[in-house]
């Protein structure tokens, strides 16, 4: 099944390493399954990942019974929409992977807000 990103293209993978997403397959994907949001590839930095834990959201605590190692500064993570939303709210958002990121995220967030927090324009 091909899964298109934001920018109309297919989607691509987000990390292997650490291995993300909701399936933990390495792609922000829904697989057709409705509700699922861990759709927007981010570049986690210090500062989001105090942010997240500051709002109980804790992605720095290793978790191996949810086969999670915990994140470090400039790893990438499949990252909830809403978790993502919240962030660029409050001036924290991390730098978003248009190209991994799941189309569904144009549903909470435009485009252009998206483009401003690029790595993989040019």
């Amino acid at each position: 099944m091909s899964e298109k990103n934001v920018l109309g293209g297919e989607l691509r993978a987000c990390s292997y390493a650490p291995l993300t997403g909701y399936f933990r397959d390495g792609m922000c994907a829904t697989q057709a399954h409705d509700g699922v949001a861990h759709l927007i590839c981010v570049q986690v930095t210090q500062e989001f990942l105090e942010f997240s834990v500051s709002k109980g959201n804790d992605l720095v605590t290793p978790r191996p019974d949810l086969r999670f190692r915990g994140l470090k500064p400039g790893e990438r993570w499949c990252l909830h929409v809403l978790r993502w939303v919240e962030a660029w709210e409050a001036g924290r958002a991390p730098r978003v992977i248009l190209e991994a990121t799941h189309e569904n995220v144009l549903n909470y967030v435009p485009l252009s807000a998206l483009k401003r927090y690029a790595l993989d324009l040019q």
